[in-house]
């Protein structure tokens, strides 16, 4: 009898140190992800809004990539979704964390959780 109450006072003791361990592995994965909204616009008209599941510090361009096809060249974007910059008529895309400008390529700006990145298809004024 002594023997049987050892072992699931044992056993009981395993289940005890076990479930926090298993409990803070879970909340360690939460804390690696991160969610981030992407608007896009064709100058002033919405025509995409998607929020993006991510790892922890990854690139606007690894978001943008997951939510729509994206033609780019060393981390500039040319085109989403078939909307094409126009050199000739100065119209590119540009972007914005937090509604601020940013002057990195996308594949360089790192991204925090609940940050709102805005991609603009306009045309361009050296203002």
């Amino acid at each position: 009898m002594k023997k049987i109450t050892s072992i699931i006072v044992a056993l009981l003791l395993l289940i005890g140190i076990a479930a926090p361990a298993t409990n803070a592995q879970a909340k360690s994965a939460n804390n690696s992800k991160i969610k981030v909204t992407y608007t896009l616009k064709n100058n002033k008209k919405q025509i995409g809004k998607k929020t993006i599941t991510l790892k922890k510090n990854q690139s606007v361009m690894k978001g943008l990539k997951k939510g729509w096809k994206v033609d780019e060249k060393g981390g500039f974007v040319s085109a989403i979704d078939g909307h094409k910059q126009n050199d000739k008529k100065k119209i590119y895309w540009t972007f914005t964390v937090n509604k601020k400008q940013v002057n990195v390529g996308a594949n360089k700006k790192k991204l925090h959780n609940k940050d709102k990145v805005e991609f603009k298809l306009s045309k361009y004024s050296a203002n």
